[in-house]
């Protein structure tokens, strides 16, 4: 259909203003804002009729009813609801009202228009009230997470604002044992501290089963400096309380729920934490990062690197315990549930690569083993075999008990590709 038949057909349904009749025809021309392509279109189409220009505003307007003249409105809303917040990232979405999607629906059957022709009320106004809050904060439109979100509800004249969580990537390194990694909340009184009126005896009243953990040295100190609401930390995998974690560290990222601040110096971050956890823990290489690497870290298949100092039920040949060792690197291990993680994990029995063992003699009940192993091979009962529940197991093919008497974490590693892909962080 002409765009001037097009013109014709639109005006004469009613009064309709610039910005509406030009999104009718929006995708045949560029360069233009719907009020200009319009404004263009009554004008060729009065002039062919010879017919005298009256430009319709939008108050008069039965199709936007008048919202097509709110866009500086709504972005000066927007702006102020986000005064004192740190953001680089936006995106504007609109709820119009039943009548408002009614009329744009009519009016394109009444010009006998497809009903997606042109641009819809709903995408034109989403992008002239972001233009304009662009122009007024600086900030750039992204339709992939953006740090701050903003919801026009019209029927209601409501300003929907949500800020999006930002993400601090690192490694830990822990260096005391009887450390969890999370806080660890006490399940007799659901960390309240109490059981009835009397202090919780299971946790000394403290809510928590240990004073310490890596999230509650990292967290807070994040949190603070970032002024968010809540922090929630990720960690790649976990190791035992009770276990070192030494090498390279593990990886995390802590999530900080609406955030303030977005933009921090992360080196001191980085020196503030570790001041604060006084070598029970350490963080290195901090990094801003994108909402993309939870699931990274979360997800990483990483094989892992093992010391364990070993304690006999009896005596053991140097020749024996070689033996075993070479028996047991490059294994396929069958791994039921653990007795020690039965109460929080599903009962199956999963298969796990060791892709090296190696074992040192200490003294005649004594051994320190190393161990590359596959990603959630249990060591512990690599070693002492569980009960039968692990097979094959240092203590079977020994034929004597064995325990890991102090197990320390020396290399989480990630297989493929390399896991700290710039493509995860902010710049």
């Amino acid at each position: 259909m002409d765009v001037l038949e097009v013109a014709a057909d639109a005006t004469a349904t009613g009064p309709v203003c610039d910005a509406c009749l030009g999104r009718l025809v929006a995708d045949r021309s560029f360069g233009l804002s719907n009020a200009d392509r319009g404004r263009a279109l009554r004008v060729a189409r009065e002039l062919a009729a010879d017919m005298d220009h009256e430009p319709v505003g939008p108050a008069d307007c039965w199709v936007c009813e008048g919202h097509c003249g709110t866009h500086d409105r709504w972005a000066q809303r927007a702006a102020e609801a986000v005064d004192g917040i740190e953001f680089a990232t936006y995106n504007v979405g609109t709820r119009p009202s039943p009548l408002i999607e009614e009329n744009d629906r009519l009016l394109r059957e009444e010009v006998g228009l497809n009903p997606e022709a042109g641009e819809l009320f709903k995408s034109a106004f989403n992008r002239e009230v972001g233009k304009r809050f662009g122009s007024l904060t600086g900030a750039t439109v992204s339709f992939d997470r953006p740090d701050v979100q903003f919801t026009i509800d019209l029927a209601d004249d409501e300003l929907g604002t949500k800020v999006n969580s930002t993400f601090v990537y690192g490694r830990y390194r822990k260096l005391e044992r009887d450390i969890p990694q999370t806080e660890w909340p006490c399940r007799e009184c659901h960390a309240s501290g109490r059981r009835g009126r009397e202090p919780c005896d299971h946790c000394g009243g403290s809510g928590y089963l240990y004073d310490e953990s890596v999230e509650g040295y990292v967290a807070p100190i994040v949190e603070d400096v970032m002024d968010g609401t809540e922090a929630v930390f990720h960690g790649a995998g976990r190791e035992d309380v009770d276990a070192l974690m030494l090498g390279t560290g593990r990886p995390f990222v802590v999530e900080i729920e609406e955030p303030r601040r977005r933009r921090v110096d992360v080196e001191r971050l980085e020196g503030d934490i570790n001041a604060l956890a006084e070598g029970a823990i350490e963080v290195e290489g901090l990094r801003l990062a994108t909402y993309d690497m939870v699931a990274r870290v979360k997800e990483l298949e990483a094989s892992k690197r093992y010391r364990a100092a070993v304690a006999f039920d009896a005596d053991v040949a140097e020749e024996s315990l070689v033996a075993a060792a070479e028996r047991l690197s490059g294994a396929t291990i069958e791994q039921y549930t653990p007795n020690r993680v039965d109460h929080r994990r599903a009962s199956l029995t999963r298969e796990r690569e060791v892709y090296e063992l190696t074992a040192e003699l200490e003294g005649p009940r004594e051994a320190t083993v190393e161990v590359h192993g596959a990603g959630g091979l249990y060591i512990k009962e690599l070693i002492s075999g569980d009960e039968g529940r692990t097979e094959p197991s240092l203590a079977g093919l020994l034929g004597v008990g064995a325990e890991v008497t102090a197990l320390d974490v020396l290399a989480v590693e990630g297989e493929a590709e390399p896991f700290e892909d710039e493509a995860f962080f902010r710049d």
